[in-house]
């Protein structure tokens, strides 16, 4: 579903969860720590290591509710390979 860059910074930013359980698409981001302070560096973190920005469109609540919204968003933004 996602890659290991994706679970890296994710983790990174969930200091609330487990380092030994897995991340899935229903994981709750803000149940496992994830705050508006939070949000933003991992929108700059997300931004530098996939070359996108997050338009005003994605930064919803519900993009970063669970890791499953949060991907599917920034694939969105990802230019399609050729």
């Amino acid at each position: 579903m996602t890659d290991p860059q994706f679970e890296e910074i994710l983790r990174g930013h969930l200091p609330f969860l487990p380092a030994d359980e897995p991340l899935t698409p229903d994981t709750n981001l803000t149940d496992h720590g994830l705050d508006s302070l939070g949000i933003v560096d991992l929108l700059t973190a997300l931004e530098g290591q996939y070359g996108v920005a997050f338009v005003d469109d994605a930064l919803t609540r519900e993009t970063f509710e669970t890791v499953g919204s949060l991907w599917s968003v920034l694939n969105g933004l990802r230019p399609a390979a050729v």
